[in-house]
């Protein structure tokens, strides 16, 4: 805790003359009207009340503990707390839906159960919690809402934030906030918007004085004016401050990078092995500005009898060296936990000077890298493994376009380039057109040996946003994952499962990149999913049947539709000292280590190989990986949130001015009120309601995940290609409405009537048992 700020914030709230205010008021009261200050404020004030040096009041409001200070006099004195009736009481996470009432999920509920453990919260039994928020409920009863227990709020332990993003706009003399996203049902009164020099149509940040409930309106007040709606990069803003994502580094993380920069000489001391001489190189996507892996690759001969070895080079940028632990440099890197990438804009884990400079892996210089270096038999098979400090310098950089440009002229692939990097093949040095060579065989190796072992990859379409220069999309692309993409995989997996087998072998805790079993109950429920949509399969249960099913849809309409499906079933990955393996790739031990300049779980795992090759075996507390393993998913999940949220405001964006544009799309959600379809060539997701889709009644079938209309031939279902236009756009909400215009020619998707599943009849009814950006690393794995 700053002790200058505490003493500042006690003096401040003890004075004769203080009235309680909220922690925002206080930080302007003193001054402090930069936002990192307003959250310092914020922070400081939350530890003095933790520590009893000051108290919350009502509506949030900061009072001193002293029960004489005049501030006081209205409020009601303390009185002694009754002992609690804790039984049938519950913490959780609150998420209210726009009907106004909510649901709460337990703490602690795995992520396999979902919403089956959801507790429904009447509207009036909300008080003024919010989204997000951490709140004490007591059950009235077991079954209610759709056979949902049914509970209320009785406290909010913690507010999720207290600021929100929204849009500015003036009625009956009063100042109003339309909330984006419509996180509140009415728009919110900020008093004194003068103060700001705040205009209509501005974008601008609130902070809540009164969070809004079933029998009061919300109030707050402005903190920050964006700039207006529509202006060049004030959505992007918007985003920053909607998820709280950090802005720029403090001058003391800037003085702390470039101290670590001065001592940096390109010397090679003698704890680490000069492999500067050594073929290396680096694979990049165009736009890349840090380069935090180098690949090399020889065949050695075999120690044990004829025939030859692979010896694989990973080899890592070595941010260890230049963010030590305990350093104001390493605390900011771990609060952020993660670079943030962001369609129009990144924001680093770590300043420039170190991830585009000192630590970044550029061509013809001497860089530090940590090298895991792996002997494979030559079917791929790991035979022994060691991981060291190296210098490198790498001898050439390339961009993915040029190998996939390499592996069509050299025939190892016949894949028609989107974009073609003229001339590359000429101008490679023998060993460079060698070493490219073995990596292409070396990885498909790797590549076949995995799926062999029932790793999974689900086609899940990467969508990278195409910008003008005012930071406006001009358009969309899909990435394809090419085999220059799939090379670097294939070999960033092998060092991260070796790393991870190592630190096991050595008895040590460590952060794994945990990702669970699916649970029994999702995987049969999502067995009945696809053979309701028409497919002949055994219980995906099984990981062999369910890799089975994913090839068979790759090039099936209902490919989107099963992809979804599947990952909805799956739990997601997480940071986690715990031993459970990694299912997806179905690897028993796995860790993130290929990412230290963007991810602090890597920087981590790095500092322990350090602390092994130095003989050490540093004291660790399991409590303490599974408090960095959450705050490090928690960021995770903060930045993917962002990305996909600023993605749909910048497709709204672009379609606002483009009603009645025609697209082709993907039906991906049928329900009893509608259909959800995604643009094919411009991702956005719209909606159509049922009402909108003619004149005719529809009727929904859960079971093949259809509408079906009494007229012949009027029918809807998961996975069909239709005709769409752009209806309604409402950014502010984040809304897109699609208008029906048909099924497109050959695009309806086949039923399960056409392949019923054994043991069904015509009906469905059982008649026996039977069985039935474009940057390298955005896979999260």
């Amino acid at each position: 805790m700053d002790s200058d700020l505490r003493v500042a914030i006690f003096t401040y709230t003890n004075q004769p003359a203080y009235k309680p205010i909220k922690p925002v008021v206080i930080a302007e009261r003193l001054g402090l009207i930069e936002e990192d200050r307003i959250k310092a404020v914020r922070r400081t004030i939350k530890k003095m009340v933790k520590a009893g040096e000051l108290e919350y009041g009502p509506n949030h409001l900061v009072l001193p503990v002293d029960e004489d200070h005049p501030s006081r006099a209205n409020l009601a004195p303390k009185k002694k707390p009754k002992r609690e009736d804790t039984s049938n009481q519950i913490v959780g996470t609150f998420r209210r839906v726009s009907t106004g009432e909510g649901f709460v999920r337990p703490a602690g509920t795995q992520a396999s159960a979902g919403r089956d453990a959801d507790i429904h919260i009447a509207k009036k039994a909300a008080l003024d919690a919010h989204t997000g928020d951490t709140v004490r409920i007591k059950i009235d009863k077991q079954s209610g809402y759709k056979g949902k227990p049914e509970g209320r709020v009785i406290d909010v332990v913690e507010r999720s934030t207290s600021q929100f993003v929204g849009t500015y706009f003036e009625r009956a003399d009063m100042g109003l906030v339309e909330v984006d996203g419509k996180v509140f049902t009415n728009p919110i009164y900020v008093g004194d918007p003068g103060a700001k020099g705040v205009k209509p149509d501005d974008k601008v940040v609130i902070d809540m004085v009164r969070f809004p409930s079933h029998s009061r309106d919300g109030e707050a007040v402005i903190v920050q004016v964006l700039g207006g709606k529509g202006e060049p990069g004030v959505d992007t803003t918007s985003i920053i401050y909607e998820f709280g994502l950090p802005g720029e580094f403090s001058d003391e993380v800037i003085a702390d990078a470039h101290a670590q920069a001065d001592k940096f000489d390109e010397s090679i001391g003698p704890d680490r092995r000069d492999l500067t001489a050594e073929t290396i190189i680096t694979i990049d996507p165009a736009t890349a500005r840090d380069f935090d892996d180098a690949i090399s690759l020889k065949r050695i001969d075999s120690k044990f009898g004829e025939g030859f070895h692979w010896l694989l080079g990973v080899h890592i940028a070595d941010v260890s060296h230049f963010v030590p632990p305990k350093t104001t440099l390493d605390s900011e890197a771990y609060n952020r936990a993660t670079s943030v990438y962001l369609p129009d804009t990144v924001i680093p884990m770590l300043p420039e000077i170190i991830s585009n400079n000192l630590a970044s892996l550029q061509p013809g210089k001497v860089r530090y890298a940590m090298t895991c270096e792996i002997e494979l038999s030559a079917e791929g098979v790991p035979v022994a493994v060691d991981v060291f400090k190296s210098a490198i310098k790498s001898c050439r950089r390339f961009t993915y376009e040029e190998v996939d440009e390499y592996l069509s002229v050299k025939k190892l692939v016949d894949r028609p380039l989107a974009r073609k990097a003229e001339g590359v093949v000429d101008t490679l040095k023998p060993e460079v057109d060698t070493l490219l060579g073995d990596m292409f065989e070396l990885a498909m190796i790797l590549r076949a040996r995995r799926f062999n072992a029932g790793a999974l990859e689900l086609s899940m379409p990467e969508v990278e946003i195409d910008l003008d220069d005012d930071g406006k999309m001009s358009g969309a692309h899909v990435e394809v994952n090419t085999e220059s993409h799939q090379m670097i995989e294939e070999f960033m997996l092998a060092a991260n499962i070796a790393v991870a087998t190592k630190l096991r072998d050595e008895g040590m805790i460590f952060l794994r990149r945990v990702h669970g079993d699916p649970d029994s109950r999702k995987l049969k429920a999502l067995t009945s999913f696809v053979r309701d949509l028409g497919f002949k399969v055994d219980s995906l249960e099984s990981r062999f049947e369910l890799q089975k099913l994913l090839d068979n849809v790759e090039s099936d309409p209902r490919r989107h539709a099963v992809n979804y499906a599947v990952l909805r079933s799956m739990q997601r990955a997480i940071y986690s000292p715990e031993d459970e393996g990694h299912y997806a790739l179905a690897a028993d031990c796995y860790c993130h280590f290929t990412s230290p300049i963007r991810r602090y779980p890597d920087l981590t795992i790095h500092r322990l190989i350090n602390a092994l090759n130095e003989g050490q075996k540093p004291p660790q507390k399991m409590e303490d990986y599974f408090i960095w393993g959450d705050h490090c998913s928690e960021r995770e999940q903060r930045a993917t949130n962002a990305e996909r949220e600023l993605t749909k405001v910048k497709l709204l964006h672009y379609l606002e001015n483009k009603i009645g544009m025609e697209m082709e799309g993907i039906i991906t959600g049928v329900e009893r009120f509608g259909l959800f379809v995604v643009g094919r060539d411009i991702p956005a997701e719209g909606f159509i309601h049922i009402s909108a889709l003619g004149d005719d009644y529809y009727k929904f079938d859960r079971d093949s995940h259809s509408i079906t209309g009494f007229q012949a031939g009027n029918s809807y279902r998961l996975g069909d290609i239709v005709r769409v236009a752009v209806a309604t756009v409402d950014v502010e909400a984040r809304e897109l409405d699609f208008r029906m215009l048909g099924h497109t020619s050959g695009g309806r998707a086949p039923t399960s009537r056409s392949s019923a599943t054994p043991g069904k009849d015509r009906q469905g009814k059982s008649k026996g048992k039977g069985k039935g950006k474009g940057r390298k690393g955005k896979r999260k794995r």
